[in-house]
């Protein structure tokens, strides 16, 4: 049976997070309101990190300052240490999302602590976020295989996810971080997520298309019952730390299909791929979504015909 569906739309952070180009902070604002506008109600706009180690995203205050208020939209600011939490509840951002790996590796060399250093830190900052009435949602990384290690122990994420609820976090977003899942393996995942008794509405997919299984693995985690899907318009954004890694969902080709399939998700496609046209205009590069490049294809088709007319 067809339901809504919730997307959580991540192109202002991590899709921009790795862009060498600078953004103004007005242009994120209108890509933040262009996305609200197009129905979009879960938005993460931007991080708390050190302004040195993501220079695109330092000006998280003040785009903050800048979001539409009044509006149905959750705005959500990913947040990596104490500091980070700090500087979120001072800006007013009512929800934030935190990060760890699932492989030692990766971690490592991400965060540069071992998995049991980084859980502890976050147990602190969802304590305190919670505290203070703010929604969190914690994402795990390399979940579906890790560039370092190989296939990571699906019980190892069931640990660390009920770790992480047991510590408060309201949603855990499962990172594909470098495409490396397949259907198969993300079945056998959200099995033993399952088994080990986590809440199929407190999970979230968050897959990348590096490898083209994106969708497959979404119609996956759909068929086993997970209704929350993490996605970057036109395909913006990728992992910095991971060798090989781009390429998060489009957002375009996600709501496309779903939307085929007779679900809702409350987004408009046309107005969600001027969105997308917009951030493409605005960096000045073609970007990799497959819906995007389609609408930016009949888009000049019907200029043309319009100008020969």
């Amino acid at each position: 049976m067809a339901e809504t569906l919730t997307i959580h739309e991540v192109g202002p952070r991590d899709g921009l997070q790795n862009e060498s180009a600078l953004v103004s902070t007005e242009d994120k604002a209108e890509f933040v309101s262009r996305l609200v506008e197009a129905g979009c109600t879960q938005v993460e706009v931007s991080s708390f990190v050190r302004p040195r180690w993501v220079p695109q995203l330092a000006d998280a205050e003040d785009l903050i300052r800048l979001l539409p208020r009044g509006t149905d939209c959750t705005f959500w600011a990913l947040v990596p240490n104490r500091r980070g939490m700090d500087r979120a509840l001072e800006s007013g951002i009512g929800a934030v999302a935190t990060f760890m790996s699932t492989s030692e590796t990766h971690n490592e060399k991400n965060v540069n602590r071992t998995l049991r250093e980084s859980l502890s830190a976050l147990r602190e900052v969802i304590a305190t976020a919670k505290a203070e009435g703010l929604l969190v949602r914690a994402y795990l990384s390399t979940v579906f295989g890790c560039p370092f290690e190989g296939e990571v122990d699906p019980a190892q994420v069931a640990d660390l996810a009920g770790d992480l609820v047991a510590a408060g976090a309201d949603h855990i977003s499962l990172g594909d971080t470098t495409g490396m899942g397949d259907p198969s393996g993300v079945e056998k995942v959200l099995s033993t997520l399952v088994d080990a008794g986590l809440p199929l509405d407190s999970l979230a997919m968050h897959m990348h298309d590096t490898r083209g299984t994106a969708l497959a693995n979404v119609l996956t985690g759909l068929r086993f019952g997970v209704r929350r899907f993490d996605a970057s318009v036109a395909g913006l954004g990728g992992c910095p730390y991971a060798p090989g890694a781009s390429g998060n969902l489009a957002t375009e080709d996600l709501v496309h299909m779903l939307h085929a399939m007779g679900h809702d998700t409350g987004i408009d496609l046309d107005s969600l791929s001027d969105t997308g046209a917009f951030m493409a205009r605005t960096l000045g590069k073609e970007l990799p979504g497959r819906y995007h490049r389609y609408h930016l294809a009949q888009r000049a088709r019907a200029e043309r015909e319009r100008s020969v007319g």
